[in-house]
């Protein structure tokens, strides 16, 4: 690695290994760019090798010698999958020490009319063990990207976020990027909007770049393939004052307006949320005790998906598996009723959960509920999405094909 090695008189002479402490993880992955993100435990430049897949020495990248590292790279290709190799300075600093691998895949074009990812959500909490189980499960897994559903970490706070998220899931994140709905733990502990917000700017936001958007990393969305996926923030139903509201007259709801009406003729539409808006476990039985405002909020939001065709919602926050059949509201009766043009509900909110939610309420329209810790291995092949949902044990709990409609 002669080429990583540097005059000495480039950096101060303190004798200490820069090891990394978190990371390597991808973010805001895109058609042509994405930024790799890392933390060392010393201070220390960033040599970042990058190339098509297997030739990961083709590009090299430097960022310059600090803590925190976020590194955009450019000039991708589209539909490929690239391979790299990140290196710090070892303890004398004459030299670099082994790399941390890993791997990524740019985003689709259209014409790729396929795409796979995996769904789970709350690594926040306590259950170690938990947390350990779904990251060995995965780690089989090849998934173009993953989604979170949020509630990564218990407090809200970075001094816990390498416990409870980035090391379990390291080398999870070292092959694929995510994508987090955020949750109410992403602000912390207190509900008031100078708290709430303050801990959600210098905690989450510091460390996680979602795709660029008017609200992100609160509310975002991006194209891959044939399908929008669309990320909401609902923390508001949970009464964080700082959370972005989505009733009608706010912003987030004006820019979901018209990311759904701007998506292109013949995409899938996937809303992400944290909080579910139909949901027959404890979330369905709080969200009957809702200020009359929220309930007329979510009720909106289930219109204006209604109206644009969304095919499919993922919601988090409930420790249970839940799917309903394709519903529709009846206007006429107030109720929901299948239907061939309608939306599925999917609620997976078990990833390191120590209790499990119970089904609350009784509700025709539930066509599968496990209280179980699950996730979800999900992908779309041009008109079908194909949904196979296991536990920690591998056991398939549910399949489902949803087609475009």
């Amino acid at each position: 690695m002669k080429k990583l090695l540097f005059p000495l008189f480039f950096f101060p002479l303190v004798l200490n290994a820069a090891d990394i402490q978190r990371g390597v993880y991808v973010e805001d992955p895109t058609l042509t760019s994405a930024i790799f993100k890392l933390r060392t435990t010393a201070p220390s430049p960033v040599w970042l090798e990058y190339g098509p897949a297997p030739a990961c020495n083709q590009i090299m990248a430097l960022s310059p010698e600090g803590y925190n590292h976020a590194v955009l790279v450019q000039g991708l290709v589209p539909n490929k999958d690239f391979c790299y190799n990140a290196y710090v300075l070892n303890a004398n600093r004459t030299g670099v020490q082994p790399p941390l691998s890993g791997r990524f895949r740019t985003l689709f074009t259209p014409e790729r009319k396929q795409v796979n990812f995996i769904v789970f959500g709350n690594t926040a909490g306590s259950n170690a063990e938990g947390r350990t189980l779904l990251a060995d499960k995965l780690s089989a897994e090849t998934p173009d990207f993953f989604i979170h559903t949020g509630d990564l970490v218990s407090t809200g706070l970075d001094t816990e976020a390498d416990a409870e998220f980035f090391l379990p899931f390291r080398n999870l994140l070292l092959n694929a990027p995510m994508f987090i709905a955020v949750g109410e733990k992403e602000y912390g502990e207190a509900k008031d909007a100078a708290t709430s917000s303050m801990v959600f700017r210098s905690n989450f936001a510091k460390s996680h770049t979602m795709t660029w958007g008017a609200g992100s990393p609160e509310y975002y969305s991006f194209d891959t393939a044939n399908a929008r996926f669309i990320f909401l923030s609902t923390a508001v139903v949970e009464g964080v004052e700082g959370a972005p509201s989505f009733a009608k007259d706010s912003k987030q709801y004006a820019w979901f307006k018209k990311t759904l009406a701007t998506t292109d003729p013949g995409m899938w539409k996937i809303v992400v949320l944290h909080n579910p808006v139909r949901s027959t476990g404890v979330s369905g039985q709080e969200n009957q005790n809702l200020s009359p405002d929220l309930r007329q909020a979510q009720e909106d939001l289930v219109s204006l998906m209604e109206m644009y065709g969304v095919n499919l919602v993922i919601q988090g926050h409930d420790q249970a598996y839940e799917r309903t059949f394709t519903l529709r509201k009846n206007k006429d009766t107030d109720q929901e009723e299948e239907s061939e043009r309608g939306i599925v509900y999917i609620t997976l909110g078990t990833g390191a959960s120590e209790t499990l939610t119970k089904r609350a309420l009784d509700k025709p329209w539930t066509a599968r509920f496990v209280s179980s810790q699950a996730y979800a291995v999900m992908e779309i092949v041009d008109r079908r999405l194909s949904v196979k949902v296991y536990n920690f044990d591998g056991k398939i709990l549910d399949t489902v094909d949803i087609a475009y409609s």
